[in-house]
């Protein structure tokens, strides 16, 4: 609490975002052991890295995701409802979301994509505005674990929540039962979710997966210094961290961790943080899941499980739940 409150009185701006971010980032770093919360990877630079990532060898969840989608959209569309309106959450590239409303065609009346990068998923829109010029789109910015408005187009229409891209796994698993809960609010009775899991496998593809051998993982790590630097006039020199990621075999989850290389202080939104050598800043989890423990979870916040599929080698998981 200390050191949050020197943050506000000596880190001044005028944006209520980058005061959010300023508060959680100098508390995060402030605690044992330090960390920071995954969603500010995604300024514009960082979703660009993500994307790239996602286009690695080494990362299966998107080819294996993008195979399950090409095979099953059709499966996916014939559960959802006339007059749709579906809503992205945390949506960044709309390749996925591409096949999907490809596939669902006339039953689609809206899509609504929400994610913090505002810059990026405007691009994507315009695009997409191109591709289906009869489709009304209407994004969001806004941060998709919190309370958000949905626009006036979603008004009167069932809704459709698709959840892409294994990312429920960088949830805690008490934070993703209520993002699920926050999910059934948002969208409503008998509405129907589409949401990617990854699953538990060999720990060398998920150490392959998380340690790409171009660097791109690391970069997008390393990216965050950067951004705080920028926007919450640190003073990170990113040469002096270097990027961990493995997975945590007992707790079924990647780890990613930026370790301090050295003794060092650093200034951040007019708080000094010390690190000693070897002083990791955790900076984010991917859990994976059993298709039974995924149920488990899905059911404990009142979503029925209706349909499952999986890629050709089982690495990767696609769930159609309903809201009860």
């Amino acid at each position: 609490m200390v050191a949050l409150a020197k943050s506000r009185s000596l880190f001044d701006t005028d944006s209520p975002d980058i005061a959010v971010f300023a508060a959680d980032a100098v508390a995060g770093l402030s605690a044992t052991p330090k960390h920071i919360a995954p969603k500010y990877f995604y300024d514009h630079e960082g979703s660009r890295l993500f994307e790239t990532i996602t286009r690695q060898p080494e990362y299966y969840p998107t080819r294996c995701e993008l195979e399950i989608l090409h095979a099953h959209a059709g499966d996916m569309a014939k559960l959802m409802p006339d007059n749709a309106a579906l809503v992205e959450f945390g949506s960044g590239s709309a390749v996925k979301a591409k096949i999907l409303i490809a596939a669902a065609g006339e039953k689609l009346a809206a899509y609504i994509p929400v994610d913090i990068s505002g810059e990026f998923v405007d691009q994507e829109v315009a695009d997409l505005r191109k591709e289906f010029p009869a489709l009304p789109i209407e994004p969001v910015t806004a941060d998709f674990m919190q309370p958000f408005q949905l626009p006036a187009i979603a008004a009167g229409k069932t809704k459709v929540g698709f959840f892409p891209g294994s990312t429920i796994g960088n949830l805690e698993p008490h934070e993703a039962s209520a993002f699920l809960r926050h999910a059934g609010a948002i969208l409503g009775e008998n509405a129907l979710l589409i949401i990617g899991v990854d699953l538990v496998k060999d720990a060398e593809i998920l150490n392959a997966a998380y340690n790409d051998k171009a660097g791109v993982t690391e970069a997008f790590n390393l990216n965050l210094l950067t951004r705080m630097n920028r926007e919450l006039a640190a003073d990170f020199k990113p040469e002096t961290f270097e990027h961990h990621a493995f997975y945590n075999r007992e707790r079924r989850r990647i780890e990613m961790h930026l370790a301090s290389l050295k003794r060092q202080k650093v200034k951040v939104a007019g708080s000094v943080i010390d690190f000693r050598a070897g002083d990791t800043i955790h900076t984010e989890n991917s859990y994976k899941y059993t298709p039974g423990s995924f149920s488990a979870l899905a059911r404990g916040a009142r979503w029925t499980p209706v349909e499952m599929w999986t890629d050709s080698e089982q690495l990767f998981s696609v769930h159609a739940l309903v809201h009860k």
